[in-house]
């Protein structure tokens, strides 16, 4: 039989461990501390332990130093208190299998010990110690708190806790839930993304919990949800702030009950799926204005990361340049002139590492393999020698008489801009100059958001978020788009 080793040193929750533990078939030994727990494991052979992190004499974490210390490959369960994140952390780092925060179910327990004992979780450990610390990561920095998010990232990829993710576009939160994906004991199975804010409501709850044939016109047959597909596995779901108020409240069900009910369902199918989330915006400001659900934030929020922008990450310009350029031109790639990366490193890099890495592709292009100098990049000007230097937005009708927009650059066009026309001035921001081209193609197109987007050549997610960040975004709900 299956020995399980619990260590509390309060009495009731020492019975309420075992009396869940046996009734799921475990045997359960239990310790009044620390001190005691350790010469229990050094007498006797246990299959798993659970201790709680707080006790006198000798803490959960000291208790598994000592047990490290004599070279135990027990998996061991820390049991932390709501918001001791770092000390959880802490323990995963130093070779804790899972963690469970108070309160917690029984169901709750018997599910992670179940996990950590499981023939594939051992494989994994295993596998993980032969690694050590040099593991490939697949993020390039050398910024101490972006080394920080990996190294919480790698170790809480042990354990089955729901992760979520918040910062600026293109930081690399996808990277980030995929790395926790790939260092988990769930790597072999599958990695599913939804993107929360590409779908309507109704589209989206059929996406994620999917349908039974005849649900819905439309419904000729059974679809299997995202959650589904996921078993096993991960799923990403990003951007979960666009998710409606409704759809976020069937979620939390999801994410308490561990099943889903399919659209036109009769019985809830059990799922086994660690959540990844990720957002560009602030949650918790989202919680206060009414947007999002104060009870999913928390059941989301159980390890918190936040990515910073490539702004504060200023060191990192220079060895993702270098990065870059190898990845389009290879290992014959030209050196970029101190100058020029000086110049880069100082901008601001609105877009993060992807606008990085276009800004790269652009003059890896644009110099045609040569050495490239500041104009190629195009993060500034927006432009190259002989290109226009004005943009128009102009409306005109087709020939049905109905209106349509176009832009074109004056130069193109063999005139000067109009009464409509954008300059595209010295000293102008990137960000000033996106802004004045959003707005004005908003005008032009009626605040026909959808339109707009369509010739900005962007997401109408993108759209919306670049007008909430300039203030403008209210109202969405009320837009025709």
């Amino acid at each position: 039989m299956t020995r399980i080793l619990v260590v509390d040193d309060d009495t009731e929750m020492q019975l309420a461990m075992k009396t869940s533990l046996t009734r799921a078939g475990y045997e359960a030994v239990v310790a009044n501390n620390g001190k005691m727990a350790f010469e229990l494991s050094r007498e006797e052979p246990f299959d798993a332990i659970v201790s709680d992190l707080r006790m006198p004499e000798m803490t959960g974490q000291e208790l598994l130093a000592a047990l490290q210390a004599e070279g135990s490959r027990v998996p061991f369960i820390m049991i932390t208190a709501y918001g001791t994140i770092d000390q959880a952390v802490g323990a995963m780092q130093l070779g804790a299998a899972d963690f469970i925060s108070k309160p917690f179910s029984s169901e709750d327990l018997e599910r992670v010990v179940a996990r950590v004992i499981s023939p594939e979780n051992r494989q994994y450990r295993d596998k993980a110690r032969g690694r050590g610390s040099d593991s490939e990561r697949p993020i390039l920095t050398n910024d101490p708190f972006m080394i920080r998010v990996l190294e919480v990232s790698e170790a809480v990829a042990k354990s089955d806790a729901t992760v979520l993710v918040q910062g600026e576009s293109g930081t690399g939160k996808e990277l980030i839930a995929r790395l926790i994906h790939t260092a988990s004991a769930r790597s072999k199975q599958p990695f599913v993304a939804v993107n929360c804010a590409a779908l309507p409501e109704n589209l989206l709850e059929s996406e994620l919990f999917g349908y039974e044939k005849g649900a819905f016109t439309g419904a000729q047959q059974r679809k299997a949800g995202k959650f589904e597909l996921a078993h096993g596995g991960t799923i990403l779901l990003d951007e979960i702030s666009e998710m409606d108020l409704g759809l976020q409240a069937k979620l939390l069900r999801v994410l308490q009950e561990r099943e889903v009910d399919r659209v036109g369902g009769r019985d809830p199918i059990t799922i086994d799926v660690r959540v990844v989330a990720t957002t560009n915006r602030d949650l918790q400001d989202c919680v206060s204005k009414g947007t999002f659900r104060a009870d999913l934030f928390y059941r989301l929020n159980v390890i918190p990361l936040t990515l910073p922008p490539l702004r504060e990450r200023v060191g990192d310009v220079r060895l993702l340049v270098k990065h870059f350029m190898r990845r389009y031109l290879g290992d014959k790639a030209p050196a970029v002139p101190v100058e020029v990366m000086d110049y880069l490193e100082r901008y601001p890099w609105p877009g993060n590492i992807r606008e990085l890495q276009n800004a790269v592709e652009r003059a890896a292009i644009l110099s045609r393999g040569g050495t490239p100098d500041r104009g190629h990049f195009l993060v500034e000007q927006g432009m190259v020698r002989g290109l226009a230097s004005t943009v128009t937005v102009s409306k005109s009708e087709d020939n049905n008489g109905h209106q349509t927009s176009s832009m074109a650059s004056a130069a193109a066009a063999g005139s000067s801009a109009g009464s409509n026309a954008m300059a595209i001035r010295s000293g102008m921001t990137v960000h000033e100059m996106e802004k004045s081209l959003i707005i004005e193609t908003l005008r032009c197109t009626s605040d026909n958001r959808t339109q707009a987007a369509k010739l900005l050549g962007i997401s109408i997610r993108t759209l919306r978020n670049k007008l909430h960040e300039y203030g403008m975004g209210k109202g969405d709900s009320a837009e025709s788009e």
